[in-house]
């Protein structure tokens, strides 16, 4: 246990190592400026299973990193889903002061692990809309959530909004929640956008082929992100001479969305990038005419934000976490006519003095998120615990 007025915490860093964007990117950001949380005589300890020896990258000076190689991660993960065995502790160690678990679900714990429990639990879209969740991703969450909920003795989420939220869905004490927004750091810059882009921005976007005007739309292909309802945007949208971008991979139940390509009078004008990396991501973004965001339900919000950080304006459903996040820096639409939405659309692209509004108070409310004040709050969280 920790020693000297420090504190030993040991964190589940599995998902940096496994997944691009989202909570893998959260579990990075968390690693890489461990420091900026960390007191004297703190220590951290990011665990992974690591049986094909691809290592970790990025972590802070002075954070430890202990890979398991004996075993795959896969193998242990399965027993846990249906054995609810072997105890976490027994790979990870038992010496920590506080274990945190960001990725929703706290694994099964032995007796050595007697140290605090932390776990994030990023929204509960999966309980408010289980229609867009994939099937064995919700069974997973809906049998281990409610233990999750329970055992923890501080639940981690990325907004108030979420924090009422889990205490409405899962009975978690307020006391016990604590929201904690996430960073942006690396997107937050001073130029960008239609009349700022540089030269390196726009090569990039002529060698991905996006030499017309462009909206965009960033975020995993699935069904929560509503883009059949946004392929009907565009199309009300016929007598603008531009195109539609979808940019990230995809996801689950998209049979929906390939259906209204398909079918679509538009679809030569509609492109799906995937696989960007962070210059080329940076390029789309600062080439957009309007980031256009009809989601159904978010705990956060990443893709509006990094829009507002790039210099270009923001359309979005007013929902969920949105208002919070985004403050009064977009340009909102209530409810889902595609009408509706195309012309708020056309609104925006002929009024050059909205869009530099948007754009100013769009740099000022991305600035309001750093991992580093995301880490220093999180490192707060297992203190008070």
């Amino acid at each position: 246990m920790g020693y000297g007025g420090g504190m030993k915490v040991v964190m589940d860093i599995q998902a940096g190592v496994g997944q691009g964007a989202g909570i893998g990117r959260y579990v990075r950001e968390l690693v890489r400026h461990a420091r900026e949380g960390m007191g004297a005589g703190d220590e951290l300890t990011g665990f992974y299973f690591d049986f094909k020896g691809a290592g970790w990258r990025g972590a802070a000076e002075g954070v430890r990193l202990k890979g398991c190689r004996w075993m795959p991660g896969r193998v242990v993960q399965a027993a846990w889903k249906r054995l609810h065995w072997p105890p976490y502790d027994w790979f990870a160690g038992g010496e920590g002061d506080v274990y945190h678990f960001p990725n929703f679900v706290i694994p099964p714990m032995g007796r050595r692990g007697r140290g605090k429990k932390v776990a994030t639990i990023h929204d509960v879209s999966f309980l408010r809309l289980p229609e867009t969740t994939e099937e064995r991703n919700l069974a997973w969450l809906r049998a281990e959530i409610g233990r999750t909920a329970g055992e923890a003795d501080a639940v981690l989420t990325d907004s108030r909004f979420s924090a009422e939220e889990i205490h409405e869905t899962l009975g978690v004490e307020r006391e016990r929640i604590f929201p904690v927004w996430l960073g942006l750091d690396g997107f937050v810059e001073e130029a960008g956008g239609m009349d700022g882009e540089d030269a390196a921005g726009r090569a990039a976007r002529k060698e991905l082929g996006l030499e017309r005007p462009y909206l965009l739309m960033v975020g995993t292909l699935e069904p929560r992100k509503n883009l059949p309802f946004l392929v009907r945007v565009f199309e009300e949208l016929r007598d603008w001479d531009g195109e539609l971008v979808l940019v990230g991979r995809k996801g689950w139940k998209t049979e929906a969305l390939e259906r209204a390509l398909e079918a679509s009078p538009r679809r030569e004008r509609i492109r799906h990038l995937e696989g960007l990396g962070d210059g080329a991501l940076r390029a789309v973004y600062g080439g957009a005419a309007l980031f256009v965001y009809p989601t159904l339900y978010e705990g956060f919000g990443f893709p509006p934000l990094e829009a507002m950080a790039r210099g270009v304006p923001v359309l979005s459903a007013r929902n969920s976490s949105l208002p919070e996040v985004l403050g009064d820096a977009a340009e909102w639409v209530e409810g889902f006519d595609a009408r509706e939405w195309a012309e708020a659309v056309r609104r925006l692209l002929g009024d050059g003095e909205r869009r530099a509004m948007l754009q100013s108070s769009g740099w000022e409310q991305a600035g309001k998120f750093t991992w580093g004040e995301t880490v220093r709050r999180t490192w707060e969280v297992y203190r008070q615990i």
